[in-house]
């Protein structure tokens, strides 16, 4: 190997753990002026539901998955995890990506707000 492969590898690599995803990189103090449309129905902290579930620890969960939350069999049956890929689909039209849902919200349309609730509810929601 060259010297030059040697050296671009690392930093390569490097990058592409610092890039990270294009949503993440979200403002989240502007996502937390988003997070307004959700509060009436969701809460961050754990255990606390309303008339959705609690949104702590959302990434990496399985969908449907929050004990005591009465889920629609759409969403209980369905294999979503959620990661900002999916989050970002599902808040674009609740009801496309996921038929069946109970989550009467129509969606953010707007590419800059979603990523910025998603970028705040990563911060928000460990």
């Amino acid at each position: 190997m060259t010297k030059f492969k040697l050296l671009t590898l690392p930093l390569a690599f490097a990058i592409a753990l610092v890039g990270g995803s294009a949503l993440a990189d979200g403002d989240a103090t502007a996502g937390k002026k988003v997070f307004k449309k959700c509060r009436a129905c969701h809460a961050l902290e754990a255990g606390k539901k309303k008339i959705g579930p609690s949104l702590h620890g959302i990434f990496g969960r399985k969908a449907g998955s929050v004990d005591g939350f009465k889920y629609s069999k759409a969403m209980k049956a369905s294999d979503i995890v959620w990661d900002e890929e999916n989050m970002e689909k599902f808040l674009a039209k609740p009801k496309t990506f996921l038929p069946g849902t109970k989550m009467v919200f129509a969606g953010l349309k707007k590419d800059d707000q979603r990523e910025n609730l998603i970028a705040y509810l990563m911060q928000a929601t460990k």
